[in-house]
């Protein structure tokens, strides 16, 4: 694609505020310039000056911002078909633990591979959700649990972000899990390998955000609190899993601390809600986890769109309670499971996304932003969010570039 181009006779949903749903503009022209958007707007309002600028004739398909999945653990080796099968076969958690399941499996091959074996398991899972249109990507440490093996899957992450046309944003996630070897000494853990283990990531360059799990299986709030102060003090952006299987106050510690995001959120209460909303945090909704996990526990979306409170969507891609890699069908899934609107959920794959990772550059179609598009074969946005399975995407556009 020429340095310069105007993309002509599309339909642009460009997310941004108006009178119009998804800021909809029929027969849309946008100019693309040094990776930027230039221009957008009807095609009867194309300024005389783009008039001699290459043409890239988009034959009326809709244009969307390019995808954003904001909540993932794409890095890691091994996988958990084997205990999904024992557990649809009776076995209990327990079970799957003693036979060497759950996340240790997971910690116990992620440790034996290294930086290369990484990138090449995780590849085939960020290539399937680059050919649904995602543009930026976020990939989570978490599945190490010692300081070298947390350093080599975010030097994946970056790798990844250097081998492939995706824009990765890593986040530092020690504050997962107890390793088995720190079995019963949890603030041993955060003091021993995971505050360590997260300066030297950040003296390293691996980090943009710092991640926890709040949960009764995880850590608790104030084990949560300091490894946010190290964060703090290194000058990096904190969000959370909070409030997945019971109310701890997650939400509430993430938002004091100005949070990106807090993530699950199922068990958030009003006053969770209120926080967030008072403090910007964005809400991700993980419906691959809810799906596969058997939840009943619905987040309070009418809270948050009572509140105010950004609604985001990722597909929390890990090998346990959410093998997904389709933003597409997370779509759907929000729309079905927890009754967003087709609109919400674009929002929540562009706009809010981009919000949930500190990203003002993108998420829309507007003048200043990135280059980052998806060009769809489809008549109308919601039905990106309608179909099962189906992939529509015509073209991706990347910082400019198809």
């Amino acid at each position: 694609m020429s340095n310069k181009v105007i993309l002509t006779n599309a339909a642009l949903a460009t997310m941004t505020s108006g009178a119009a749903p998804y800021g909809l503009i029929e027969n849309g022209v946008i100019a693309l310039q040094n990776g930027l958007i230039e221009w957008v707007g009807p095609a009867d309002d194309l300024p005389a000056t783009y008039s001699d600028w290459p043409h890239d004739d988009l034959a009326g398909r809709l244009v969307t911002p390019g995808l954003i999945d904001p909540h993932t653990h794409v890095v890691f080796a091994g996988d958990r078909a084997a205990e999904f099968e024992m557990r649809l076969n009776g076995a209990s958690y327990e079970e799957v633990a003693r036979a060497g399941g759950g996340i240790v499996s997971t910690v116990t091959a992620t440790r034996k591979a290294n930086v290369e074996k990484l990138v090449d398991l995780a590849l085939p899972r960020v290539k399937t959700l680059i050919s649904e249109g995602v543009t930026t990507l976020e990939i989570k440490s978490g599945y190490g649990l010692d300081q070298e093996a947390e350093l080599n899957m975010l030097r994946a992450a970056r790798r990844i972000g250097e081998v492939c046309d995706v824009d990765v944003q890593t986040t530092f996630l020690g504050a997962h899990a107890v390793p088995a070897e720190y079995s019963g000494r949890d603030d041993a853990y955060i003091d021993d390998v995971c505050i360590p283990a997260l300066r030297a990531a950040h003296a390293e360059g691996l980090v943009d955000a710092v991640d926890g799990f709040c949960e009764g299986i995880a850590f608790q709030p104030n084990q949560i609190a300091r490894v946010f102060d190290v964060a703090v003090e290194l000058g990096l952006p904190v969000k959370l899993h909070a409030e997945q299987l019971s109310n701890l106050g997650g939400a509430k510690l993430a938002a004091s601390y100005g949070a990106l995001s807090a993530d699950h959120i199922e068990y958030l209460d009003e006053d969770g809600v209120r926080a967030m909303a008072e403090a910007g945090t964005v809400g991700v909704i993980l419906p691959g986890a809810f799906y596969t996990l058997r939840e009943t526990q619905h987040p309070p979306i009418g809270q948050m769109r009572a509140h105010g409170v950004p609604i985001a969507l990722a597909t929390d891609c890990n090998p346990g309670s959410s093998p997904l890699t389709s933003l597409l069908l997370t779509m759907n899934m929000a729309c079905t499971l927890f009754r967003l609107t087709p609109e919400e959920a674009l929002a929540g794959v562009t706009r809010n996304a981009a919000r949930a990772l500190g990203l003002s550059d993108r998420g829309a179609i507007a003048p200043g932003l990135r280059a980052d598009l998806a060009v769809w074969d489809v008549k109308t946005p919601g039905e990106l969010a309608y179909r099962i399975g189906f992939n529509p995407l015509a073209k991706r556009i990347f910082g400019g570039g198809s």
